[in-house]
Protein backbone atom coordinates (compact mmCIF):
# COMPACT_ATOMS: atom_id res chain seq x y z
CA UNK A 1 0.00 0.00 0.00
CA UNK A 2 1.03 3.58 -0.50
CA UNK A 3 2.08 5.76 2.43
CA UNK A 4 1.68 9.34 3.58
CA UNK A 5 3.77 11.70 1.43
CA UNK A 6 3.56 9.54 -1.72
CA UNK A 7 2.27 11.03 -4.95
CA UNK A 8 -1.22 9.60 -5.48
CA UNK A 9 -1.39 7.52 -8.66
CA UNK A 10 -3.44 9.23 -11.35
CA UNK A 11 -6.18 7.25 -13.07
CA UNK A 12 -8.99 7.60 -15.59
CA UNK A 13 -12.25 5.88 -14.62
CA UNK A 14 -15.91 6.22 -15.57
CA UNK A 15 -18.47 7.72 -13.21
CA UNK A 16 -22.04 6.49 -12.88
CA UNK A 17 -23.04 8.52 -15.96
CA UNK A 18 -20.23 7.24 -18.19
CA UNK A 19 -18.08 10.38 -17.92
CA UNK A 20 -14.31 9.89 -17.68
CA UNK A 21 -12.87 11.24 -14.44
CA UNK A 22 -9.17 11.56 -13.54
CA UNK A 23 -7.68 12.27 -10.16
CA UNK A 24 -5.63 15.02 -11.83
CA UNK A 25 -8.91 16.78 -12.74
CA UNK A 26 -9.01 17.87 -9.10
CA UNK A 27 -5.50 19.26 -8.64
CA UNK A 28 -5.93 22.50 -6.70
CA UNK A 29 -8.47 20.90 -4.33
CA UNK A 30 -8.21 18.41 -1.51
CA UNK A 31 -9.69 15.02 -2.40
CA UNK A 32 -11.07 12.31 -0.15
CA UNK A 33 -10.77 9.08 -2.10
CA UNK A 34 -12.44 6.12 -0.49
CA UNK A 35 -12.33 2.56 -1.77
CA UNK A 36 -15.09 0.17 -0.79
CA UNK A 37 -15.94 -3.45 -1.63
CA UNK A 38 -19.48 -3.40 -3.09
CA UNK A 39 -22.54 -1.24 -3.68
CA UNK A 40 -25.65 -1.98 -1.59
CA UNK A 41 -23.93 -4.09 1.05
CA UNK A 42 -24.48 -3.13 4.67
CA UNK A 43 -21.03 -1.71 5.52
CA UNK A 44 -20.63 0.04 2.18
CA UNK A 45 -24.09 1.57 2.42
CA UNK A 46 -23.41 2.81 5.96
CA UNK A 47 -20.12 4.34 4.82
CA UNK A 48 -21.75 6.05 1.82
CA UNK A 49 -24.54 7.41 4.03
CA UNK A 50 -21.97 8.74 6.52
CA UNK A 51 -20.21 10.60 3.69
CA UNK A 52 -23.60 11.85 2.47
CA UNK A 53 -24.42 13.10 5.99
CA UNK A 54 -21.09 14.96 6.17
CA UNK A 55 -21.04 16.06 2.53
CA UNK A 56 -22.08 19.66 3.18
CA UNK A 57 -18.99 20.12 5.40
CA UNK A 58 -16.73 18.66 2.71
CA UNK A 59 -18.33 20.78 0.00
CA UNK A 60 -18.24 24.02 2.01
CA UNK A 61 -14.49 23.47 2.49
CA UNK A 62 -13.98 22.80 -1.24
CA UNK A 63 -13.07 19.15 -0.62
CA UNK A 64 -13.99 16.60 -3.29
CA UNK A 65 -15.35 13.21 -2.17
CA UNK A 66 -14.92 10.23 -4.50
CA UNK A 67 -15.95 6.63 -3.85
CA UNK A 68 -14.43 3.81 -5.91
CA UNK A 69 -15.41 0.16 -6.19
CA UNK A 70 -15.23 -2.45 -8.93
CA UNK A 71 -19.00 -2.27 -9.44
CA UNK A 72 -20.37 -1.28 -12.85
CA UNK A 73 -21.49 2.21 -13.82
CA UNK A 74 -25.10 0.95 -13.79
CA UNK A 75 -24.68 -0.44 -10.26
CA UNK A 76 -23.28 2.94 -9.14
CA UNK A 77 -26.16 4.73 -10.85
CA UNK A 78 -28.69 2.63 -8.94
CA UNK A 79 -26.78 2.92 -5.63
CA UNK A 80 -26.46 6.71 -5.93
CA UNK A 81 -30.13 7.12 -6.88
CA UNK A 82 -31.42 4.81 -4.14
CA UNK A 83 -29.57 6.73 -1.39
CA UNK A 84 -29.40 10.18 -3.07
CA UNK A 85 -25.61 10.22 -2.86
CA UNK A 86 -24.27 13.69 -3.77
CA UNK A 87 -20.63 12.75 -4.41
CA UNK A 88 -18.76 11.04 -7.26
CA UNK A 89 -18.78 7.25 -7.58
CA UNK A 90 -16.25 5.72 -9.96
CA UNK A 91 -16.35 2.27 -11.51
CA UNK A 92 -13.08 0.29 -11.56
CA UNK A 93 -13.90 -3.20 -12.89
CA UNK A 94 -10.36 -3.64 -14.24
CA UNK A 95 -8.91 -2.72 -10.82
CA UNK A 96 -6.80 0.13 -12.25
CA UNK A 97 -6.98 2.50 -9.27
CA UNK A 98 -7.77 -0.29 -6.82
CA UNK A 99 -4.43 -1.98 -7.54
CA UNK A 100 -2.49 1.28 -7.97
CA UNK A 101 -3.53 2.32 -4.44
CA UNK A 102 -2.77 -1.16 -3.06
CA UNK A 103 -6.24 -1.91 -1.72
CA UNK A 104 -6.73 -5.19 -3.66
CA UNK A 105 -5.65 -7.63 -0.99
CA UNK A 106 -6.17 -11.08 0.40
CA UNK A 107 -9.21 -11.23 2.65
CA UNK A 108 -10.45 -13.95 4.98
CA UNK A 109 -14.13 -14.46 5.61
CA UNK A 110 -15.78 -17.47 7.21
CA UNK A 111 -12.59 -19.49 6.79
CA UNK A 112 -12.33 -18.70 3.07
CA UNK A 113 -9.46 -16.78 1.54
CA UNK A 114 -10.12 -14.58 -1.47
CA UNK A 115 -8.92 -11.37 -3.09
CA UNK A 116 -11.00 -8.23 -2.63
CA UNK A 117 -11.07 -4.53 -1.93
CA UNK A 118 -9.98 -3.62 1.59
CA UNK A 119 -12.01 -0.59 2.68
CA UNK A 120 -9.48 2.26 2.74
CA UNK A 121 -9.59 6.05 2.52
CA UNK A 122 -6.92 8.40 1.20
CA UNK A 123 -6.80 12.14 1.80
CA UNK A 124 -4.96 13.84 -1.05
CA UNK A 125 -3.70 17.42 -1.04
CA UNK A 126 -4.07 20.09 -3.72
CA UNK A 127 -0.87 18.96 -5.49
CA UNK A 128 -1.84 15.28 -5.63
CA UNK A 129 0.12 13.99 -2.63
CA UNK A 130 -1.31 11.64 -0.01
CA UNK A 131 -1.46 13.38 3.34
CA UNK A 132 -3.37 10.72 5.30
CA UNK A 133 -4.40 7.11 4.84
CA UNK A 134 -7.15 5.39 6.79
CA UNK A 135 -6.43 1.68 6.18
CA UNK A 136 -9.22 -0.74 7.02
CA UNK A 137 -11.56 2.23 7.48
CA UNK A 138 -14.59 1.70 9.68
CA UNK A 139 -17.77 2.47 7.71
CA UNK A 140 -19.68 4.28 10.45
CA UNK A 141 -16.93 6.69 11.56
CA UNK A 142 -14.73 7.10 8.48
CA UNK A 143 -16.29 10.38 7.25
CA UNK A 144 -16.07 11.89 10.75
CA UNK A 145 -12.45 10.75 11.14
CA UNK A 146 -11.54 12.42 7.84
CA UNK A 147 -13.23 15.68 8.83
CA UNK A 148 -11.46 15.64 12.22
CA UNK A 149 -8.11 15.03 10.50
CA UNK A 150 -8.80 17.99 8.20
CA UNK A 151 -9.75 20.14 11.19
CA UNK A 152 -13.31 20.68 9.99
Amino acid sequence: MLKDGDKAPDFKLKDKDGNTVSLSDFYGKKVVLYFYPKDNTSGCTRQALAFKEAYEKFESNDIVVIGISKDSEKSHQNFAAKYELPFILLSDPELIAIQAFGVWQEKRQCGKVSMGVVRSTFVIDEKGYIIKIFPKAKPDINATEVLEFLGR
